[in-house]
Formats: structure tokens, C-alpha cells, sequence
């Protein structure tokens, strides 16, 4: 899946793969993996929080916008943009009305739709770094 020319760009950037479907992280947390991203991996925000929290570096941070707990994908967003506004946002999610709330809490483009094919969150986060 990955090419020989994507990984040595992408070895030193981290993903932040947010989502409580075991299954559906892991899917997408290993092609990223393939395409020479380090991944890590969280099943709540309140997870992801903690990783963010840590001196581990997180270059983006990919989630789902409808998670179990006290935060979901939205609360995430919101907090890193207060507290770490220089890492990127990527939502997911499969209700079309959390497109407006995802264009406000993250500049650089709304939301991706469920069901997603891993190659469009790829050139998503590239589009995020830059690339």
C-alpha cells in the first residue's frame, strides 16, 4: 500500500488515531503504520488526552467525532486547540450535520465522512503537513 517514497517523509511524524471501535482503529492505525507513520493509538478521548498530555510528539490527531465517555471528538478538538493549537485536527464521522461543528474546530478542512477509505485519510493528513 505504502510506496518506498512516502515512508522516509513520514518516519518522524506521529498520528494520534482516536476511536472507541477497536476494529475500526485498528484498520486504519496500520495502514498509517504501512505508510511510514508512527502511530498510536486511543479508544477515548480521554485517552488521547493523556498521550497528548505526555512528552510523547503528536503531529495529528485523527478522531472520531461520536465516542462513549465525558468528551467526544468535538471535546477533543476543543482541547487541543486550547492547549496544543499547533497540532493538527482531522475528524471523522457518519452524521453529515457534524460537518459544521468540525469546520469551526478545525481550520484546515471539516470532516471526513463515514465510511472513509484509508488512501483519502492519508492524503488528508499529508494536506495537514504540508505535503
Amino acid at each position: 500500500m505504502a510506496t518506498a517514497e512516502e515512508s522516509p517523509k513520514t518516519q518522524s511524524q506521529t498520528v494520534l488515531v482516536v476511536d472507541d471501535e477497536v476494529l475500526v482503529r485498528m484498520v486504519i492505525a496500520d495502514y498509517l503504520r504501512e505508510c511510514g507513520f508512527r502511530v498510536i493509538e486511543a479508544g477515548s478521548a480521554t485517552e488521547a488526552i493523556t498521550v497528548l498530555a505526555s512528552p510523547e510528539p503528536v503531529d495529528v490527531v485523527f478522531s472520531d467525532v461520536q465516542m462513549p465517555g465525558d468528551m467526544d471528538g468535538f471535546g477533543l478538538a476543543t482541547w487541543v486547540r486550547r492547549h496544543q493549537p499547533w497540532i493538527k485536527m482531522l475528524l471523522t464521522s457518519g452524521n453529515a450535520r457534524a460537518a459544521q461543528t468540525a469546520g469551526d474546530l478545525c481550520e484546515d478542512g471539516p470532516l471526513e465522512q463515514k465510511p472513509y477509505h484509508p488512501t483519502t485519510i492519508l492524503a488528508r493528513i499529508q494536506q495537514l503537513l504540508g505535503r
